[in-house]
């Protein structure tokens, strides 16, 4: 293999180059994306977008983390919640459906404006937006093996990190700025910031969702399977890998009581069904919050997050065994009832998805592993309501938004297996939440940037753990690595309101407004006056609660009292706070001329102050 250049050409993708035995190679580049996660691609493309040469690296063979791995069904409450990379990417997966079915076909209506898609068109999806997304090289089957940091103080710089290829080869890898885009934030632990498995107690954020003492229980995990009952389609099922009937045994008594299907939404099942499904009459088929009959496994899941790669292999193994094992019982056991046979052989796996893995998904759904213990730890407060309003609290740091409550699938369990519960589930509804920058950034290392094992509590961490608000964390903490690296300084001292600047010109929001969307031409505008807290107390808490209509599942119509309403008349007073919060450099001369503008509109007001304020 001949060596790679020091610099990462433009436009290059470099996918699945094999090292071979004892082979060193040597890279040097302005920025290191560890996981091809959603995030971790985002993170990419928006570093790439300024012009840094970036290396991606993967250490599975498939880029797009859960995304590509079963979790097809994504979590998000409002579309007008969708925005940057994450509205980029189902944009991109709409046009693929349209481009090849038609614009009025099944499959168009089906993704759900692409949101919803097969796993193996986001690949495709993912692949593309890397390639078309400037100086990105992408490696895959390459694992964290060593971070040097270097001492400068109190706060260290990574020299460099090393990673692992299967055949034994190494590539050292230096970069002006690391970011750990990996669901178990493992670069972030080798590199010695602080970090934390297991949940706080209440009194330690005064979290209501807390437990009352601080524990290591850890969210559960399962697999994200992707069946079928269409037999043009279906793969038969095999008995997997250490199946033991007897494990499955005492699911029977509840078959035909509590338990009336064996494929169901939302509840009163074993395999939850999404509903809706994803195109081409497939569905994503996710543990049943709060069911007598559960996928997710608490507390088999403990050695993941700091485990070596053989226990996490372990653990790996065990719930596929677990997950698939209890599908062959239903389907061949002659204790099961003849009706819930004969539904659950009428699905089966997808012939066209995971191909090169015997049609079952690449990765198991770590929901929760390592969480930083950053400069901003965001908890439960930082979903609340701000006094009075509408809006969560607010603030000026935001670098992305979220819009799905705080939701744990449970922690441990009670009781027997079947029939018994999980423990410490819980979801909230909330507004939409801004997140700090502060989030991404670790206290020890002045070049890390850490947007998936983000800095949040368990019960904080438990909303951010969706890939659209990793893929905005992802994208801003790419954004602030080009900052960075354009200003030769470390992350800790990059100017946010650069970064939220860029963000918004390139159509990422860092506030909630429903009826702004970032084709308009006051987007730039609105977001910038949210930024400096000026959508704040516009709207009282909405009387019927914080969510709007349902259209159908999960998904909901705008937050009410969210909107802009750009063609309203602005009151003065309104004009003076929004004037009041310009830069003392600015303010005066906006004073001076909004004494003119009576009778404007609240776009017109916000334009004009946005253009005050960049001259």
């Amino acid at each position: 293999m001949s060596p790679m250049p020091n610099r990462i050409a433009i436009g290059v993708v470099l996918i699945g180059l094999a090292l071979s035995a004892g082979a060193q190679e040597k890279l040097s580049v302005d920025v290191a994306v560890y996981g091809g996660t959603p995030g971790g691609i985002a993170a990419a493309r928006a570093a790439a977008r300024g012009g840094a040469a970036v290396l991606l690296i993967e250490p599975t063979r498939h880029v797009g983390g859960l995304t590509t791995s079963g979790l097809s069904h994504t979590d998000f409450r409002t579309y007008e919640g969708l925005t940057g990379e994450f509205l980029t990417f189902s944009r991109a997966v709409e046009a693929y459906y349209r481009d090849k079915y038609g614009a009025n076909s099944e499959q168009v209506k089906e993704c759900r404006r692409g949101t919803h898609a097969e796993p193996h068109v986001n690949e495709l999806v993912f692949d593309r937006l890397l390639a078309e997304g400037g100086k990105i090289a992408v490696r895959k089957e390459l694992a964290l093996r060593d971070v040097a940091v270097v001492k400068a103080g109190e706060v260290g710089r990574i020299e460099s990190a090393t990673f692992a290829g299967d055949g034994g080869g190494t590539v050292a890898v230096a970069a002006k700025v690391f970011i750990d885009a990996t669901y178990e934030g493992d670069l972030m632990a080798k590199a010695g910031v602080k970090y934390r498995v297991g949940r706080e107690g209440k009194d330690e954020y005064g979290e209501s969702l807390a437990p009352d003492a601080a524990d290591a229980q850890l969210q559960a995990y399962n697999f994200r399977l992707v069946m079928t009952p269409d037999p043009r389609l279906k793969v038969d099922v095999k008995q997997p890998a250490g199946y033991r009937r007897e494990e499955f045994a005492d699911v029977v008594p509840l078959l035909g009581k509590q338990i009336k299907r064996t494929f169901g939404y939302p509840g009163a099942c074993v395999f939850k069904a999404q509903i809706p499904l994803i195109p081409n009459g497939k569905y994503d088929i996710n543990d049943v919050s709060g069911g007598l009959v559960r996928l997710s496994m608490p507390g088999e899941n403990l050695e993941w997050p700091e485990g070596t790669p053989a226990a996490r292999r372990t653990v790996f193994d065990r719930h596929l065994a677990y997950n698939v094992g209890l599908l062959w019982f239903i389907q061949n056991d002659p204790a099961v009832p003849e009706r819930f046979r004969n539904e659950a052989r009428d699905w089966g796996w997808c012939k066209d998805e995971f191909v090169d893995n015997g049609h079952l998904p690449y990765q198991l759904y770590v929901r929760e592993a390592r969480r930083m213990v950053g400069r901003h730890v965001f908890t439960e407060r930082d979903t609340a309501n701000a006094p009075g309003d509408a809006r969560t609290v607010h603030h000026p740091q935001a670098i992305a938004t979220g819009d799905y409550g705080p939701n744990c699938h449970g922690t441990s369990h009670e009781g027997p297996r079947y029939g018994g519960k999980h423990t410490g589930e819980f979801y909230k509804h909330v507004p939409p939440y801004q997140v700090p920058y502060g989030s991404l950034v670790p206290n020890e290392v002045g070049n890390l940037l850490v947007p998936v094992a983000a800095s949040s509590s368990h019960v904080g961490f438990c909303a951010l753990r969706l890939e659209p608000v990793w893929m905005s964390l992802g994208e801003a903490a790419g954004t602030a690595a080009r900052v960075a690296v354009e200003g030769k300084t470390d992350v800790r001292s990059v100017d946010v309101a650069r970064v939220q600047a860029l963000l918004h010109a390139g159509g990422a929001a860092t506030v909630y407004v429903s009826d702004v969307p970032r084709e308009s031409e006051l987007f730039r505008a609105v977001q910038w006056l949210g930024a400096r807290g000026g959508l704040h107390g516009l709207n009282p808490p909405p009387p019927g609660g914080p969510r709007g209509k349902n259209i159908e599942g999960q998904y909901y119509q705008a937050f009410p009292g969210h909107a802009f309403e750009a063609e309203k008349v602005s009151e003065m007073a309104l004009v003076e706070k929004w004037v009041g919060l310009m830069s003392e450099g600015r303010r005066a001369a906006a004073k001076a001329e909004s004494a003119t503008w009576d009778g404007w509109t609240r776009g017109k007001v916000a334009g004009r102050l946005y253009e005050i304020a960049h001259p």
